[in-house]
């Protein structure tokens, strides 16, 4: 196919449990822009799956920390998703070809086969990391940002509620400190079989807390499911700190606030990844922040966590396979070379 034929392939949240793959003309750069084309985005299976099941608040950007999200200010139809890596195959006049054209770049960019930024818009993924683990990039942020807003000390109890993929980083990270015990709960065996490869002292189902099982100095709540809290709050010992690192969009939940939250001085710590918590911003940077992300991919090699790999034209299916059996997936992407044969690797691993 001619570059005059191609189209770029966008894919579009119209309506809940509704996605559409468009065609579009490939954008051309401007002058201070440079073209990437996308080797490879990742689906995040919880602030996504919220759009695509019509839970996604409505008063505000979809994500105005993104600049590629900022101006949707409708659910629907909208672009979404934050991790693209490709490959820059095209620059403006003012842009340095010999310093940007062909170099492998991560964006926090839409699910999109080509995209146009200007230099300061992407981070060159360095020398060494693939493309694989390089989109893992906001996710392994997150996870490094809850670590720190945690602070966990040496010796202490930690858990942590949920095991999607920024559960799975932030235990791999944790699992690197010199704790008593680091302990995960989660509701899918896959996860839990991955919670403990990446470092976890124990990885429990919901209802597997007991009596024997420590209490918690410092608990995650990375569910997305606000009833964790309340079995968060039940397990802290007295001044324990709950880092809340969940996006619940519209779901709420009935909180246990009284007696032992109130009387044995519980903190309750929101934690989120787009600004650095105002205690870490005289010594910390967004910089200093990624230059770390991207040592602890080259640590934990995050790729091995892929399970589902779909072509971009098959967005609507893997969608509805997250929606439908979220216990087979740990981390979906979307490729955009050549179709291929879609790569479930859910399976049998437990």
């Amino acid at each position: 196919m001619s570059d005059a034929t191609r189209k770029r392939k966008t894919v579009y949240f119209t309506a809940p449990h509704a996605i559409e793959v468009r065609e579009e003309a490939i954008p051309s750069p401007s002058a201070n822009e440079i073209l990437v084309e996308a080797v490879v985005s990742a689906v995040s299976a919880g602030t996504e799956l919220l759009l695509y099941s019509g839970l996604m608040p409505t008063e505000f950007a979809l994500d105005d920390t993104i600049e590629a999200l900022a101006e949707q200010k409708e659910p629907y139809p909208s672009k979404y998703g934050y991790a693209a890596v490709g490959r820059v195959i095209g620059c403006g006049s003012a842009v340095d070809d010999q310093e940007w054209g062909g170099r492998l770049v991560f964006a926090f960019q839409p699910h999109q086969s080509h995209f146009c930024v200007p230099p300061d818009g992407v981070l060159p993924v360095p020398e060494g990391v693939s493309a694989d683990d390089a989109v893992f990039l906001p996710n392994m942020e997150t996870a490094v940002s809850m670590v720190m807003d945690g602070r966990p000390v040496i010796g202490e109890n930690v858990y942590l509620f949920g095991q999607g993929i920024v559960g799975l980083l932030t235990t791999a990270i944790l699992a690197r400190f010199p704790l008593g015990q680091l302990i995960s709960v989660d509701g899918y065996p896959l996860r839990r079989h991955w919670s403990k490869m990446l470092g976890a002292s124990q990885s429990l189902e919901p209802n597997g807390i007991t009596a024997q099982h420590p209490y918690a100095d410092l608990s995650y709540e990375l569910s997305g499911n606000p009833v964790a809290l309340n079995t968060a709050i039940d397990r802290a010992v007295f001044s324990g700190r709950i880092v809340v690192g969940s996006w619940y969009g519209q779901k709420t939940a009935a909180l246990n606030l009284g007696g032992k939250f109130h009387r044995q001085h519980l903190q309750l710590i929101s934690s989120q990844v787009s600004h650095l918590h105002p205690q870490w911003c005289g010594r910390w940077t967004k910089a200093r922040r990624f230059d770390q992300a991207w040592a602890m991919i080259r640590q934990i090699k995050p790729s091995q966590l892929i399970t589902h790999r779909y072509h971009v034209n098959k967005a609507a299916k893997l969608y509805w396979r997250l929606d439908t059996a979220p216990e087979t997936a740990v981390q979906a992407v979307f490729s955009y070379g050549d179709e291929i044969d879609t790569t479930d690797r859910d399976s049998d691993r437990r």
